[in-house]
């Protein structure tokens, strides 16, 4: 069929009227037990829609299919040759929604089904991806990643987008089909009270203590974070390809790895400001868990932090991000936690909820019974 773009969506009050999907299946090739900012917010937000009430069918590297390693980016496994379980388990399943998380072998293969029967899905736009490429790949040009990313996403109802900045961005580059995603954090688990637990993870460190958290890869811009004249300490809290190299580089600063949990939370909270450095980011997760313990937070004025910082009192957006970075550390840690505190996670699966292109009730009989129809013996999709 001939796939042209939607029409563009503006606002998810647009899309109030819609009826709500009851049983959503998520396609992502970024799943658990990876650890990066996609992963946490598909998982909160499906934990969110469970308690509302919702059924969800994840599809997922990990379900049993062959998968190779992503090149640079080895914890992500795409998957190869599942498109038929996908469509089986699509038949088996019976959604009221679909939603494509992820722009990988996964991804290409559910909107591929989607589109050979004419179901309507979502897609999000979680990484600036041609930014990333060419910051590993200088010889692959802006303008190939943004085709890509076009290939993709054109066909899809709606690109949920975290923040007013990126939804710009887009636009600016020819994407009309987008609405707001915006993020949520657990309050509970990120707390000012696990700030100086038996005299904190950094006691044997000199204050201030800044700390950067996320995976450490050349597109992240850390060098940026560590090259800088800074009083007391630096952190780079995670793992990825650039670690040993940034290691052997910038002796002085600490590298303790991935932390996860409590053990994240207090590496958090007894850091004295939070360095965000990173260009590539479409929201910067890491931003509201160091906010809610307590952090401020000192960033470029980049996509994601020029959304939530400016004018709260929770951090500094600066090209200096020297001067951002001495400027926070005289910002209230009680004003970063009450910024954060404005930001649930129950609120980010209403806006992912609204934003789905669920069937009407009448029209989603038809799909099925037609697919029914189809799974009896005619192997070709029926005329709408």
């Amino acid at each position: 069929m001939t796939e042209t773009p939607s029409a563009s969506v503006e606002a998810p009050a647009e899309i109030a009227a819609e009826p709500l999907a009851q049983r959503i299946m998520i396609v992502t090739d970024a799943w658990e037990p990876q650890v990066n900012g996609v992963v946490r917010t598909l998982a909160k937000t499906i934990a969110e829609l469970r308690q509302m009430g919702c059924e969800i069918e994840i599809v997922a590297p990990g379900d049993g299919y062959f998968t190779m390693p992503l090149i640079t980016y080895s914890e992500i496994r795409l998957a190869i040759g599942a498109r038929d379980d996908v469509e089986e388990r699509f038949f088996a399943f019976a959604p009221d929604a679909v939603h494509i998380a992820t722009e990988g072998t996964l991804g290409w293969d559910a909107r591929a089904i989607c589109l050979k029967h004419k179901f309507p899905f979502t897609t999000s736009y979680h990484t600036q991806f041609p930014e990333y490429v060419h910051a590993r790949f200088s010889w692959v040009p802006l303008w190939a990643g943004y085709r890509y990313m076009h290939a993709f996403h054109d066909a899809s109802g709606r690109i949920m987008v975290a923040t007013p900045t990126m939804m710009e961005r887009l636009r600016a580059h020819g994407f009309n089909n987008i609405t707001a995603w915006s993020r949520g954090v657990d309050t509970e688990l990120f707390h000012p009270a696990k700030r100086d637990v038996a005299n904190g993870v950094y006691k044997d460190l000199p204050r201030p203590v800044f700390a950067y958290v996320g995976r450490v890869a050349v597109e992240k811009n850390i060098e940026a974070f560590l090259a800088l004249d800074l009083p007391g300490a630096k952190v780079v809290v995670g793992d990825g390809p650039a670690r040993l190299d940034l290691m052997k580089r910038y002796p002085e600063a600490r590298f303790p790895g991935v932390k996860n949990g409590e053990e994240l939370a207090r590496h958090y909270a007894d850091a004295d400001v939070f360095v965000f450095p990173s260009f590539t980011d479409t929201f910067g997760l890491v931003l509201l868990e160091a906010m809610a313990t307590g952090t401020p937070v000192a960033a470029f004025p980049a996509p994601g932090p020029i959304d939530i910082l400016p004018g709260t009192g929770a951090g500094v957006c600066n090209d200096d991000l020297r001067a951002a970075c001495l400027e926070a550390l005289e910002l209230s840690r009680d004003t970063a936690r009450a910024v954060a505190e404005t930001y649930s996670w129950r609120a980010c699966a209403e806006a992912f909820r609204r934003n789905l292109e669920p069937l009407p009730k009448p029209e989603k009989k038809r799909f099925w019974q037609r697919i029914q129809l189809l799974r009896r013996g005619r192997r070709k999709p029926l005329a709408a």
